[in-house]
C-alpha cells in the first residue's frame, strides 16, 4: 500500500471528495483550505493562504502530488486565481511534485454546440473564461519548460454527493425530494452535459497516478449529454416524486444565486442557451474506464441528499 503523501488544495465538494478516494486507495492525504477545518477522516487538515508563495510552499512540502482543487466566488476570480497559480506552481515545483489541475470547459467559450473534445479550439469571450484559458497556457507552459509536470482534468457542471452550489446541487435535489418547484436555466431540451463529482475525482486520482498523462488536457469521464430535462425526469423517477420547475431564460436572482452571483456569471450563460456537449473519449479509451450511467449517478445523488438533509432533521 503506497504512503506517499498526496495533497488536495481547496476544501469543497470535488477537493473532499477527491481527498477520501486518495484515501481510499491508500494515500496519505493533506487537504489545503484557508480554513483548515478536518474536512475527511483520515486526512491532515490545515490553513493556507494559497495566494501567498511561502504557505503555499510550506502546505505543499513532501507531496508527491498536488491537486490544485481550490476556487473563489466568481467576483473575485479575475483577480485571485493567477495569483493563486503563481503560488500553486512555485510550491509544487519546490516540493518536486506533479501536480494535477481541476479545470472547466470556459477556456473554449460559445461553440454553436459542436461536441467539446480536448482538440476544441480556445475561443473564450467572458472574462473569467479568458482568464481560465491564461492559466491553463501557463500550466501547460511550466510543463513544457520543464518546472515541473502538470496535467490538466477539465469537467462538465458536476453534481452528486456534497455538491450544493451548481446548476444540478442545492436547488435541484433538496426542492425535487420535496416535491419542488427547482431552478433550471436557459433552454432546458438543449442537451447538457453534467459530470458525477465521484467520477471527476476518480479522474483527477488517475491522473496523479499517471507520469505520462503529464503535458496536456484531459476531458475527465461524463457520460453521454442528455438534456436538462431528461435529467430532471430521472431525478423524478429516483425520488418518486414529480416536481414543478422554474426556468430562468435570464440571468436573475434565484433562491441561494443572489445579484452578485448571477451578476457574474451572466457572461457564462450561454452555457444554457446553446448544446453544452463534452467528450471524454480520450481519456476513457487511455485509461480504460467509463463513467458513471446518469441513472445510477443521480439515483445515489438522491440518495445522498436524502440522508444529508434527514441528518438536519
Amino acid at each position: 500500500m503506497s504512503q506517499s503523501l498526496h495533497v488536495v488544495l481547496g476544501a469543497g465538494p470535488a477537493g473532499t471528495t477527491l481527498a477520501a478516494h486518495l484515501l481510499g486507495l491508500g494515500h496519505r492525504v493533506r487537504t489545503v483550505s484557508r480554513g483548515g477545518g478536518a474536512a475527511v477522516a483520515g486526512a491532515e487538515a490545515v490553513a493556507a493562504d494559497l495566494t501567498d508563495h511561502a504557505q503555499a510552499a510550506a502546505v505543499m512540502t513532501g507531496a508527491a502530488v498536488v491537486y490544485h482543487c481550490a476556487n473563489v466566488a466568481y467576483e473575485r476570480q479575475v483577480d485571485v486565481m493567477p495569483r493563486m497559480q503563481a503560488a500553486v506552481l512555485d510550491g509544487a515545483a519546490a516540493a518536486g511534485a506533479r501536480l494535477v489541475v481541476l479545470d472547466t470547459l470556459y477556456p473554449y467559450g460559445p461553440t454553436g454546440g459542436a461536441v467539446m473534445t480536448e482538440r476544441t479550439p480556445w475561443r473564450a469571450v467572458s472574462r473569467k473564461g479568458r482568464m481560465r484559458a491564461d492559466l491553463d497556457a501557463a500550466y501547460l507552459a511550466a510543463h513544457r519548460d520543464g518546472r515541473l509536470p502538470v496535467a490538466l482534468g477539465r469537467s462538465a457542471d458536476f453534481f452528486g454527493p456534497r455538491v450544493f452550489n451548481s446548476s444540478l446541487g442545492g436547488t435541484v435535489f433538496p426542492a425535487a425530494l420535496a416535491g419542488g418547484p427547482v431552478l433550471a436555466l436557459g433552454d432546458i431540451d438543449q442537451p447538457h452535459s453534467y459530470s458525477y463529482l465521484p467520477d471527476v475525482a476518480a479522474g483527477l486520482a488517475r491522473l496523479g497516478a499517471e507520469p505520462d498523462a503529464a503535458g496536456q488536457v484531459w476531458h475527465l469521464p461524463t457520460a453521454p449529454a442528455r438534456s436538462t430535462r431528461e435529467v430532471h425526469q430521472l431525478i423524478e423517477r429516483a425520488t418518486g416524486r414529480a416536481f414543478t420547475v422554474d426556468v430562468l431564460d435570464a440571468p436573475r436572482p434565484w433562491g441561494p444565486f443572489d445579484e452578485t452571483f448571477m451578476r457574474e456569471y451572466a457572461e457564462l450563460f450561454y452555457q444554457y442557451e446553446e448544446p453544452q456537449v463534452m467528450d471524454s473519449t480520450a481519456f476513457e479509451t487511455r485509461f480504460g474506464v467509463r463513467p458513471t450511467p446518469l441513472p445510477e449517478a443521480v439515483a445515489a445523488t438522491v440518495d445522498w441528499f436524502r440522508a444529508a438533509l434527514a441528518a438536519r432533521g
